[in-house]
């Protein structure tokens, strides 16, 4: 406890260099004009690599300084809900489908607002996978450039006056057309089928639904038709998309099927074919990919080709 220590010679003979920096907290500060005016200016000289250091650096800060952080205020509940607890995460199970990517999710909610999406393992045929378009697209509710407000030529309306003006053209039109992609949820089916309702009248036949996708796999569709002549529940002969099981396959060969990205239903096929990879089980599955440019699914085969 007795010893004491310096760091170095100037500080145990406390030299006046050591003193007038040691009782200088902050450094003397240099004004633009005089830095500039100094004679002594022209005979430095800096490196490139140092310029650069200091260029970043500067600026870093100036980009810092000018950002402020934007003010949010927060108004507790009048009456808080009862399955809501400030500052603690909901969860809720759901369903996504885009007319592509399907998967059984989870979404995870502060105060009503969804902030992160993950697999339901418990619940669906997806067993919980997902894909990067699943997980992104909650940033799609929270897009900045999104209409805050009912529009109507291109101006600010009320939301009565918008439901007023659409509920009266479709009424005075003499066909309505409904372009969407593939859609599979119920409510959403029962919605389209109550605006046919009220669109039709007495005619039967003035509205029609359209279901279009980007991917189509109808080509698919058709040519199952052609070789199986499969039909439908319903009875039609249209053809059907087959499904399949990879976790019951021991010999897997695919010609230019990206399956565990953007086939069919790689949420679901991911799954399965997991299962069946795995080296310590009683038997592993043997892959055979064919393709002419490399695909996440051949990245993952025995033999790419």
């Amino acid at each position: 406890m007795t010893r004491k220590y310096w760091k170095g010679i100037d500080e145990l003979k406390e030299t006046p260099q050591f003193v007038e920096s040691r009782d200088q907290e902050f450094p003397a500060q240099t004004s633009v004009e005089d830095f500039l005016s100094d004679e002594k200016l022209k005979e430095t000289s800096t490196g490139r690599r140092d310029f650069l250091k200091f260029l970043g650096f500067s600026v870093a800060a100036a980009t810092v300084a000018a950002c402020e952080t934007p003010v949010t205020k927060m108004i507790p509940y009048v009456n808080k809900p009862e399955n809501v607890t400030p500052g603690m995460a909901t969860w809720y199970a759901s369903t996504y489908y885009d007319g592509n990517s399907y998967a059984s999710i989870l979404i995870k909610t502060r105060e009503g607002r969804p902030i992160f999406i993950k697999g339901n393992r418990d619940f669906g045929i997806s067993g919980g996978s997902v894909n990067p378009q699943i997980i992104a697209s909650v940033l799609g509710l929270y897009d900045s450039q999104r209409l805050t407000d009912p529009m109507m030529g291109n101006e600010v309306s009320d939301i009565s006056k918008v439901d007023k003006k659409v509920v009266s053209s479709l009424k005075s039109a003499k066909k309505v057309v409904l372009v969407s992609n593939t859609v599979i949820s119920p409510s959403v089916l029962g919605a389209i089928q109550e605006l046919k309702s009220s669109v039709n009248g007495e005619a039967g036949d003035k509205f029609e639904h359209i279901q279009y996708d980007a991917v189509s796999y109808s080509a698919m569709r058709d040519a199952n038709k052609e070789s199986f002549g499969l039909t439908t529940e319903e009875g039609s002969l249209n053809g059907v998309i087959p499904n399949y099981d990879f976790s019951k396959a021991k010999t897997i060969v695919s010609i230019g099927a990206d399956f565990l990205n953007s086939w069919l239903l790689p949420t679901q096929f991911t799954t399965q074919y997991a299962e069946t990879r795995n080296p310590d089980a009683k038997w592993m599955s043997k892959h055979f990919q064919f393709e002419s440019l490399m695909s996440v699914t051949g990245s993952n085969a025995d033999i790419e080709e």
